[in-house]
């Protein structure tokens, strides 16, 4: 049951026309109606037969709920329809003697078709078991249009699907994740899963080895059109590295699999406050041997984000306002191709790249006042005005070979190798005037100009191997990493001439290098029919050197030394509380680390103007966090998951006083004592009526932050939070497809101190399809009410803040999409790759 499939059968009317548009007839009231026009077509009938027959799955499992049909041979009116019930059984009575066919339907997979019935009087027909088919069959008589629900939860993943959401459209990967179920980002871009921070972003099954604004530019730079879904993996098993206290989010881009040459060519024009505008190039070439493809894409637009502070510090009260408008380019690359050497062995090469140009203008400004008995004077004291023009240039390129080898009954060995080659160049001038009261005089005019470019080199070599071992699955593998990051910081003082001096005692190179050496081990097996289980240790020795050269010998640092070994066990339970019914619950415990990266690292300042900057920490500790989850499975569909994690050593961002200006203020790290967190998410899907699907994703948890930094700086902050996602899709006349979706966030926690109020988004998406559905025209608004915007406030260590911020979220959309060449869905698939496991061969 992993896609959604609607079969068009021709001459087959649909049940739905015996409603008129204007009744509104429920679920049950529907089927009630549908038994009155059975039983009117049988009025006056004497003797009459019966049917009966139970649904099963490809797997043998009960269908409950399945809609089971029959029609009149002669003119296919509809005589009758049921539905199975928990066992997935029907029985239809009263059946007038004749010819029928029998149409069974349920959401997720292919109708199944049981013509030329012939019922006669006192028939008492039984069909045993009808199996139905999964996803993908071919049928001659049917034409197959598959749609993959928006969300499906799989036992070790929750699956975003962003085809499954006409709303998707012209957005970027950050966009996209702020609607994934239980996925929140904050003011600063930083991902939370189930209210935990510290996700680990994966690209295909590879590790981004980017943080901060380095990797909220590159998920910006990643358009909608290039991503087939994303999973979310809250508690992965040994098999994955320990990184992620909130887990991993894999970000899976689109791969056509079909057989022969095929391809999709888009375009997407976004209108906001300002425009933006990307286009995408899918091409893929299939047969027995090989399977090639490609990826071009070319995005460019413009951005904007306003937010406001009002502080008050050292007896003074800062009003901060921050404006800032970007633009950028974005070409970018993908290529592969895997070779089918035979049936058991299987090669596969992928590179990938890009290039962003971004240029972005700001304006801070802060009008300081003075505090006299804790009021603020009426007239400042001075005015800051720094206005910044940043310029950065990135490139990456990424490698990857894989090698498969299917060795018979069970047994399997998957080599993968990688090599990431990312360089970031950044450049800002930033003017900082300090102004009279009512603006008209110049103080003190200071300038700076900085060059911070970043080269980070990451290589990886992993090796994986699974067989059958006493009933159960036995799984082990190695894995070898090397991170490597040069981070240059140039600080420049300009005179009023435009002349550039180096200023040594605010310029640095920071080197970090991390190396990983992970090994683990898995078993996954059943006790008895209801229970199953998987263990798992995972061992990881990291050896990690952080070294701060300064320009000045005065200011040189001892390098940072991390060398320490971890062990990471998870284990799991599943209980199938009602097979036939599709009741089933799961237990699961993992623990995972988050190690401290370049960003947080790094201790010199990186001002956004002279009284507001950011720092990070050098003495930084990883965090360790333990992972406990519930999770219930009702009918296969619905799905209910509490969850319980407590960190220790949380890094987490802090805004605090400057030591020594009374006047600044900056964002740092460190480590809290612990953070506990209590969690609850639901996934519903719903059929309303055969035209109307909805889905209601909710959230919920309870935050406890704890820390003590001495004199004063304490942190005990506790905070309830919750989400709401829900998405409505309809079938309109005319084969038109409407949809409504939108978001609600209740006030929560952001970082250690920062309390953010509620917000929300409504969008709405408009959806048609020509040329024998190759052509795909999607029109959509997004936070058409503007109400994603952000609010808050936080209190540490003397620095009270509140602050708001807008960004360009509310935008009209229209998407074109062509798909061209051979469209068959290919009738064999190889499974050459690891799916859980970062596999890019035969990803499934």
């Amino acid at each position: 049951m992993k896609s959604f499939l609607r079969f068009s059968i021709p001459n087959f009317p649909n049940p739905n026309q015996f409603l008129s548009s204007n009744t509104n007839v429920r679920p049950f009231g529907r089927r009630l109606l549908f038994l009155v026009l059975g039983l009117a077509l049988c009025s006056g009938v004497f003797a009459q037969g019966s049917i009966k027959g139970q649904v099963q799955d490809a797997d043998g499992a009960a269908v409950p709920f399945a809609n089971v049909a029959l029609y009149l041979k002669a003119d296919s009116s509809l005589a009758k329809v049921e539905t199975t019930d928990d066992a997935g059984i029907f029985q239809m009575a009263q059946v007038a003697a004749g010819t029928y066919d029998l149409v069974v339907t349920y959401l997720g997979m292919p109708d199944l078709r049981q013509p030329g019935l012939e019922v006669a009087n006192n028939d008492l027909i039984d069909l045993g078991v009808l199996s139905m088919e999964p996803a993908g069959i071919e049928l001659e008589a049917a034409t197959v249009t598959a749609t993959r629900a928006l969300v499906e939860i799989k036992p070790d993943r929750t699956v975003f699907n962003v085809q499954g959401t006409i709303n998707a459209v012209g957005e970027n990967g950050l966009d996209l994740l702020r609607k994934a179920p239980g996925v929140t980002i904050d003011n600063n871009d930083n991902i939370n899963v189930l209210s935990r921070s510290g996700v680990l972003v994966y690209v295909d099954g590879k590790r981004l080895p980017l943080a901060g604004d380095d990797l909220s530019n590159y998920l910006r730079n990643l358009t909608a059109e290039q991503i087939d879904r994303i999973d979310i993996i809250t508690n992965p098993s040994a098999k994955y590295e320990a990184e992620g206290n909130a887990g991993i989010i894999d970000i899976r881009l689109k791969k056509n699999e079909n057989e022969g040459a095929n391809g999709t060519v888009s375009g997407t024009f976004s209108q906001g406050r300002y425009s933006r505008f990307n286009t995408n190039f899918t091409g893929n070439y299939r047969n027995r041997f090989m399977n090639a493809f490609a990826n071009l894409t070319y995005a460019q637009g413009e951005s904007w984000n306003n937010f406001f502070f009002d502080s008050f510090q050292n007896g003074l009260f800062l009003d901060e306002e921050t404006l800032v408008r970007g633009s950028d380019r974005n070409p970018s690359y993908r290529a592969g191709v895997d070779f089918f050497l035979s049936d058991q062995h299987t090669i596969g090469f992928l590179i990938g790249g890009g290039y962003q140009d971004n240029e972005s203008r700001a304006s801070n400004d802060i009008d300081l006042y003075s505090v006299t008995n804790g009021v603020v004077n009426a007239e400042a004291d001075s005015l800051l005005r720094a206005a910044t023009f940043g310029r950065s240039d990135r490139s990456q390129n990424t490698f990857n070979i894989n090698y498969r080898y299917a060795i018979g009954e069970g047994k399997s060995l998957n080599v993968d190798l990688d090599y990431g080659r990312f360089r970031n160049d950044n450049f800002r001038d930033q003017p900082n005037a300090y102004l009279s009261p009512d603006g008209s005089t110049v103080l003190t005019q200071i300038d700076n100009y900085f060059d911070t470019p970043i080269d980070i080199d990451i290589s990886t070599a992993k090796v994986d191997y699974e067989q059958p071992l006493f009933g159960g699955q036995f799984s082990t593998g190695i894995k070898l990493s090397q991170v490597g990051t040069d981070n240059t910081f140039l600080f420049y003082d300009v005179d009023a001439d435009g002349n550039r001096t180096l200023n040594d005692a605010r310029s640095n190179q920071f080197d970090y290098d991390e190396r990983v050496y992970a090994a683990y081990l898995s078993f996954a097996g059943k006790i008895n029919d209801k229970i199953s289980y998987s263990a798992g240790l995972r061992s990881e020795l990291t050896d990690a050197t952080g070294d701060l050269r300064a320009f000045r010998v005065d200011l040189e640092e001892p390098p940072v030394e991390l060398n320490y070994l971890s062990f990471f066990p998870s284990i799991g339970f599943t209980y199938a509380v009602n097979q036939r019914k599709g009741n089933t619950i799961a237990l699961n415990y993992g623990r995972r680390i988050n190690r401290p990266d370049y960003n947080v690292l790094n201790p010199f300042r990186n001002q956004i103007s002279q009284l507001s900057y950011e720092k990070g920490n050098p003495f930084l500790n990883p965090e360790i966090v333990d992972n406990v989850e519930l999770g219930y499975t009702l009918a296969y569909r619905y799905n209910f998951k509490l969850a319980y994690s407590r960190t220790s050593n949380q890094i987490t961002r802090l805004i605090g006083p400057d030591d020594i200006d009374p006047r600044a203020g900056f964002i740092g790290w460190d480590n809290l004592a612990t953070q506990t967190n209590y969690s609850f998410n639901a996934s519903l899907p719903f059929t309303v009526t055969k035209k109307w699907n909805a889905f209601f994703n909710v959230s919920a948890g309870y935050l406890d932050n704890q820390a003590d930094y001495g004199d004063g700086a304490v942190i005990d902050l506790q905070a309830f939070t919750y989400s709401l996602f829900s998405q409505h899709t309809w079938q309109l006349p005319g084969q038109f497809t409407g949809e409504i979706s939108g978001f609600y966030s209740g006030p929560g926690v952001w970082g250690g101190v920062f309390k953010y109020e509620a917000l929300g988004s409504l969008n709405l998406g408009l959806q048609k399809k020509f040329i024998n559905d190759q052509m795909n025209v999607k029109l959509s608004a997004s936070d058409i009410l503007f109400t994603s915007n952000w609010q808050g406030g936080s209190e540490f260590n003397g620095l009270v803040s509140s602050g708001r911020g807008f960004r360009d979220s509310r935008r009209v959309t229209l998407s074109i999409s062509y798909n061209f060449g051979n469209q068959k869905v290919k009738s064999r698939k190889r499974n050459t790759g690891l799916e859980d496991e970062a596999s890019r061969v035969g990803s499934k």
